[in-house]
């Protein structure tokens, strides 16, 4: 059996987020504990947290992810972006840790085009100074990215590169985002491709660092170097593609959260569903 499950939303209440998980049918789930779309956090009550825990206990639903909003930018060049970014990321600790999540995702931003050097050092100290600031049991996922341009992660070297600046190395693992990874240019679509990424990534950072998979098709080709995500089998990575991907043992043995499209074509459960399906 593989645990899958979606991104849902928090709306009215972040405990809801509990009950649709369950509704959609999830073995796992990802939030955004705040809006992800602005900068000013209410404040997350002991009440909140408690029903949030409460439910997540009770539903058998495990591990609940949390994933930091849009706006934070750990590699920013520019000194207001950068420092609200660390302040962004010390909260999210705090709150992931309130509500019993184990996992905190993150992007690793762009560098705007100063340089990836200047961006390693700067996710590097934002992350030292995060962990100084909070210490405990949240482990901060990296998550890779597709390769856009001035993006960081868009690499396993690239990852390396920032994981060798941290000084609390326990406390960091890897999100790896199917979608994003092939964008970039590692082909995922065969057992023999496949293993051979997977080779590479473990060569690079190691695979006892992989805890948690961001599996989603993508709308772009291999190395096209664009974030688009597809429904489950229906974009170039395929249903071929997800099989390979869903026969690995290294894959199945982790979290998946699905951040499809949902449209008239079909919706979470439907994607969770198919997972499903090849997966078996």
């Amino acid at each position: 059996m593989v645990r899958v499950g979606v991104h849902v939303s928090i709306a009215k209440s972040i405990d809801k987020a509990v009950d649709r998980a369950r509704e959609k049918g999830c073995d796992t789930f990802q939030i955004f504990s705040r809006n992800p779309r602005g900068w000013k956090i209410k404040e997350l009550t002991a009440i909140e947290a408690k029903r949030f825990t409460e439910k997540v206990e009770h539903s058998g639903i495990f591990p609940p992810v949390d994933h930091m909003p849009y706006l934070p930018n750990l590699a920013a060049p520019t000194d207001d972006v950068y420092k609200q970014s660390v302040a962004s990321l010390i909260e999210e600790l705090r709150r992931s840790d309130a509500l019993h999540i184990p996992y905190l995702v993150t992007h690793l931003g762009s560098h705007r085009g100063y340089g990836k050097a200047g961006g390693f050092q700067r996710i590097g100290d934002a992350i030292n100074t995060a962990f100084s600031e909070v210490d405990n049991r949240v482990m901060l996922l990296l998550e890779n990215t597709a390769g856009t341009k001035n993006s960081m992660g868009g690499t396993f070297e690239d990852i390396r590169h920032i994981t060798n600046r941290i000084e609390h190395k326990e406390r960091i693992g890897i999100c790896f985002d199917t979608c994003h990874g092939f964008a970039a240019g590692y082909e995922l679509r065969t057992e023999e491709s496949l293993k051979a990424t997977m080779q590479h990534f473990d060569e690079v950072i190691g695979l006892e660092h992989l805890k948690l998979i961001h599996l989603n098709d993508a709308k772009a080709g291999l190395n096209s170097r664009l974030d688009r995500h597809e429904h489950i089998g229906l974009g170039y990575i395929g249903e071929d593609g997800f099989r390979a991907i869903l026969k690995d043992e290294r894959f199945r043995e982790l979290p998946m959260i699905l951040e499809t499209p949902v449209d008239n074509r079909r919706g979470d459960s439907e994607n969770i569903q198919k997972v499903r399906e090849l997966a078996d």
